[in-house]
């Protein structure tokens, strides 16, 4: 079972009673607000901890828009083209324009997600501020707590930096009627961010009693990807190489790859020596919300007894996702044909049931895969977790409006059923399953994009190779009666020619491996290809979904989201300003 121990639950405000005197005096009627504690118990060494406890529950973002959690389904995958939003036309249509890149500032979880960061940065705020005043923690304590909480705002100033880019910036020492409703938004605040992460890095400690707390090697492996977006590949680069010689995990495991690719998705496995830092879930707390509440919709549609969740078909792979991890001699299509990936040609394109009944007769494709594509994808006739085979439409609600495939990361196995899953609401699809935020392999890869620009290709080969090495391992292929479910063909790559080589070589690997994970968007966008692949993607899609992606572009401007109009009619234009093209 999982070992996460203080980090499992949110910690609760008690309310204290309070016992009124009426005498000759007035100060019976100063009665403390509901619910509330006074600042000498905040500034307890358990009120302490108990905020920074608040603090780490908000990278799920329990009480706002599912679409403002740390696994960016919508904002990172959907958008980024590896997933359609799923379901049908007519259920939660907002997502709709976003993946049409048609997001309007008067969003409403466009809102809630900016009110969600903010949320969080206020709560690591607070804790640095109580953790400074407090005078019952040791100086060690204080260092720690002030690290954690410094960890998660650089977190949460990251994710608004991928989103809006140009946000305001507020610290501890700024407040509520100390002006704060004057500080307007800039896109200067990678610094900051930097800081936070450095400051980590250099007082957390390697290992904790709590393995979901952030330790200092997290710390070092944020700094170098904040670095990363920057561009400043010889900074990212020590970094990742000091990650992945000395890097543990914060329950003291060293930093590596499990060995087959799908104990990364399953609840049993939760803080293994790949998670290097992760939103941690629990269940019979009461509240499923502390489970993994912002993927309850993420599953195959209508499934009763033989499948999970019995709701709701979001979230669904996309045709160009599956088509990517088509091989030839074992190695991905890397090329192009005027501006389009050529694994989406219809020599290369992944059979599918699309438009076919469950009851009509299908043969899966029988073509040379990668194998991460059926632990990533559910394919029709292919095994399901440990459920049953995939039916194909059975299990789709509409397959004209988001195609023939469902999502497979992050969803429970059938023996887990009420074990590892919290089914008192109103599906069964709350897991108690960690999402990682960062994981090894995304290191790994993200080393040899720094790599390739320092000119040591040999180096980038090492690490992309090692992630398709645990691709490869036949003992964590998806198997039928002891035989591969499909043609499973992956290799590793020999050499990297050139530089542009090896750079389509680990974008292409970026996807393979991270895909449905939050990714793909964001790195669209710092490798400035983002107009091309988004547009190419429309474009394809399109052919099968006419109604959803009709008419749709994607424009330079649209990298970043509008500023939410509420949030400029609180503050005021003249003081927050709109990003360009809204």
């Amino acid at each position: 079972m999982k070992n996460n121990q203080i980090l499992k639950r949110i910690a609760l405000v008690s309310v204290s009673a309070l016992t009124l005197t009426f005498a000759c005096k007035d100060q019976f009627l100063e009665v403390p607000p509901t619910a509330s504690l006074a600042q000498a118990q905040l500034s307890s060494k358990e009120g302490v901890e108990g905020t920074l406890i608040g603090a780490y529950a908000q990278l799920a973002a329990k009480g706002y828009t599912r679409l403002a959690a740390g696994n960016n389904w919508v904002w990172g995958s959907i958008r980024g083209g590896e997933n359609n939003k799923g379901t049908d036309a007519g259920d939660f249509t907002s997502i709709n324009p976003m993946q049409r890149y048609e997001v309007q500032p008067t969003d409403g979880d466009l809102n809630s997600t900016w009110q969600a960061k903010y949320e969080g940065i206020a709560r690591c705020n607070a804790t640095i501020n109580l953790a400074n005043g407090s005078k019952e923690l040791s100086a060690a304590d204080k260092t720690r707590i002030i690290g954690e909480a410094r960890f998660l705002r650089g977190h949460f100033y990251f994710e608004l930096k991928k989103l809006f880019n140009s946000v305001p910036y507020v610290d501890e020492t700024q407040d509520y009627g100390k002006g704060i409703e004057k500080v307007a938004n800039t896109e200067a605040f990678w610094d900051k961010i930097e800081a936070d992460f450095a400051f980590a890095y250099a007082n957390l400690p390697a290992t904790s009693s709590s393995a979901g707390r952030a330790n200092k090697w997290a710390a070092q492996a944020y700094l170098g990807k904040a670095l990363l977006y920057q561009g400043k590949f010889a900074d990212a680069k020590a970094k990742f190489t000091d990650v992945i010689a000395n890097g543990v995990t914060t329950n003291g495991k060293k930093y590596g790859l499990v060995p087959k690719f799908a104990e990364i998705f399953n609840a049993e496995n939760d803080n293994n020596e790949e998670a290097i830092f992760a939103i941690q879930s629990s269940m019979n707390t009461g509240n499923v919300n502390n489970a993994n509440g912002f993927d309850d919709l993420n599953y195959p549609y209508n499934t009763g007894s033989d499948g999970p969740g019995n709701c709701c078909g979001f979230f669904q792979p996309s045709f160009s996702l599956a088509n990517a991890y088509r091989t030839v001699n074992g190695l991905p299509i890397l090329t192009e044909t005027a501006g389009a990936p050529d694994y989406n040609s219809d020599a290369n394109a992944v059979k599918n049931d699309f438009k076919i009944a469950s009851s009509a007769a299908f043969t899966e494709d029988a073509g040379p895969l990668d194998p991460r594509i059926d632990h990533t994808i559910g394919r029709r006739g292919i095994q399901y977790l440990d459920w049953i085979e995939h039916p194909g439409k059975n299990w789709i609600r509409d397959q004209t409006y988001a195609g023939p495939y469902s999502p497979k990361k992050y969803v429970y196995y059938k023996r887990q059923e009420n074990t590892l899953t919290d089914g008192s609401s109103w599906t069964r699809g709350y897991a108690t399953m960690n999402f990682n935020i960062i994981r090894f392999a995304d290191v790994l890869l993200m080393a040899a994009e720094a790599e390739i620009e320092a000119g040591t290709l040999a180096k980038a080969l090492e690490y992309v190779n090692l992630v398709r090495a645990r691709a490869a391992n036949p003992a964590g292929f998806v198997m039928k009666g002891g035989v591969p479910e499909a043609n499973y063909v992956i290799a590793p790559y020999t050499a990297f020619a050139d530089k542009a080589t090896a750079q389509k070589a680990v974008r292409m690997e970026r996807m393979l491996e991270l895909a449905t994970e939050g990714h793909r968007f964001f790195d669209l966008v710092r490798w400035g290809t983002d107009v091309t692949t988004l547009n190419a993607y429309l474009s394809y899609e399109s052919k099968f979904l006419v109604t959803k992606f009709g008419g749709a572009s994607y424009q330079a401007t649209d990298k970043y989201l509008p500023i939410p109009q509420a949030q400029i009619d609180i503050q005021g234009s003249s003081v927050l300003k709109q990003n360009a093209g809204y």
